[in-house]
């Protein structure tokens, strides 16, 4: 079984080029999604994650307000610290864990599969040494700002200000590149975005 590791910074279009490697025959996995199920009322990380960030981010039903919790993790201007990495080392090894169980599962169904782990902190959790490769997704700078923006139906100033933000927690570009095996650049049209994501794929599948 093949394993892959799939990166790049927010709205660079992760999980678009996911689902063009998904229609391949691969199998994928998000990262963000185990962190959201492992943050559910009742598992052991939403325990610590509240303990350790107070009662304060939680919905009237005891659910996790994800916003708040990003606040608290990212910082605010004029505010409190940034604490994300206190959030990264409670986060990172339960979710880390589960794509490796995940994976293995994968891979006893179907030795001859590509399992692909979608993550935003690949290499920031220091994660990357369990994949055989690492594909990295890039757009240019305002791109991002315009998605993010289109995604959670704000403006472009507030998405600009939210992308700088969480960018500052993230490596740059220019460093997941040097760490990458592939590179797809999603600053064009998802045609031709499909396009390299097809090339890779021949490139990637087991041939008998």
């Amino acid at each position: 079984m093949l394993k892959l590791g799939l990166t790049g910074g927010i709205a660079s279009g992760k999980s678009a080029v996911g689902e063009m490697l998904v229609a391949l025959g691969a199998h994928l996995i998000q990262s963000d999604a185990v962190a959201h199920w492992l943050m559910d009322p009742r598992r052991p990380v939403y325990e610590e994650v509240v303990r350790r960030f107070g009662r304060e981010i939680l919905n009237p039903d005891g659910s996790i307000n994800r916003p708040r919790l990003a606040e608290a993790a990212f910082g605010t201007p004029g505010g409190a610290p940034p604490r994300v990495q206190e959030l990264n080392e409670i986060v990172h090894p339960a979710v880390i864990a589960h794509e490796n169980e995940w994976m293995e599962e994968i891979g006893r169904r179907d030795p001859n599969a590509i399992a692909i782990v979608e993550a935003a902190l690949i290499l920031e959790a220091h994660a990357a040494a369990r994949f055989d490769h690492l594909i990295v997704v890039t757009c240019h700078p305002e791109q991002r700002i315009q998605r993010y923006a289109r995604r959670l139906e704000i403006s472009l100033d507030a998405a600009r200000d939210e992308v700088t933000r969480r960018m500052a927690a993230q490596f740059s570009d220019q460093e997941k590149i040097r760490a990458a095996d592939f590179v797809i650049d999603n600053s064009g049209s998802l045609a031709a975005t499909d396009q390299q994501v097809k090339q890779l794929f021949s490139k990637l599948r087991p041939h008998p």
